[in-house]
């Protein structure tokens, strides 16, 4: 990863595309795959597809929808929701899927992640922490499930054990911050900066493009995901899918990091 990546999260709940605030509540705003059109137009960075459902359920990934996602899509496809297997995620490569992302079932059993590496190339395997603060303790705790389950791991140390596993990536996703809009949780970020060495990418917060640019600043080249900003437009949160036009992300880009190199 040599620049910074703005990446759309999108997220499926029963076949359609949905976004949650505090993964709740999911309200539906469209068609997963007209949504992958509209960002191909827009020459999105990267794509983050995760069905919601998989895992709750037990449900194995939908092959099928994966397939049509992969054939309409334009640029590098990350999904999670459901992998259990090294098979399932050989699979899904197999169907024109760049990177397979795994939380739940790497959680309960990390060596998953090695095996998927075996498979097809760690630069393909994603580990996904979502995550939450302490109420009561401080500090931060790992979820799985949609935040139903307690996972009873620090994040920063599964990260380590999932780099050390065969993670290329790791994707930190603040359940506090989701679907807020009021900026990334950055200081877990710079403390996971300080022990792993793979590409992180932050999801969570983000609802302007001066978080995204702030988010840059503080941490330079890293992988920044979001849904609500890329999906909602105004304050009533009106469906509008939108991404920055490329000039205009190079250019937010440049300032960012020119920003960071005089700190």
């Amino acid at each position: 990863m040599l620049r910074p990546r703005i990446i759309p999260c999108l997220l499926v709940h029963e076949g359609g595309l949905v976004k949650t605030v505090g993964f709740g509540n999911p309200k539906y705003v469209g068609d997963p795959i007209n949504a992958v059109k509209i960002f191909n137009e827009k020459e999105s960075d990267e794509l983050i597809v995760v069905d919601i459902d998989a895992s709750v359920t037990g449900a194995e990934p939908d092959f099928q929808m994966i397939a049509h996602l992969a054939a309409e899509c334009r640029m590098p496809l990350c999904y999670g929701g459901g992998v259990k297997t090294a098979a399932q995620a050989k699979r899904i490569v197999s169907l024109g899927v760049e990177k397979v992302a795994v939380s739940a079932a790497a959680a309960e059993r990390p060596a998953l992640i090695g095996e998927m590496a075996n498979e097809v190339g760690r630069q393909s395997v994603v580990t996904v922490i979502d995550y939450k603060k302490r109420r009561l303790r401080g500090g931060y705790e790992m979820v799985t499930h949609n935040a139903t389950r307690n996972a009873k791991r620090d994040p920063v140390e599964f990260a380590i054990e999932a780099e050390a596993q065969g993670a290329g990536e790791i994707v930190l996703n603040s359940i506090d911050n989701d679907g807020k809009m009021t900026g990334y949780d950055l200081t877990l970020a710079k403390q996971l900066r300080e022990k792993v060495d793979v590409p992180i990418t932050i999801l969570g917060g983000a609802g302007s493009l001066d978080d995204i640019a702030e988010a840059i600043r503080e941490m330079g080249i890293i992988g920044l995901a979001a849904g609500s900003l890329f999906v909602f437009k105004g304050k009533l949160r009106a469906v509008l899918i939108s991404y920055p036009q490329p000039d205009a992300k190079e250019q937010l880009i440049r300032d960012a990091m020119a920003a960071r190199g005089q700190a």
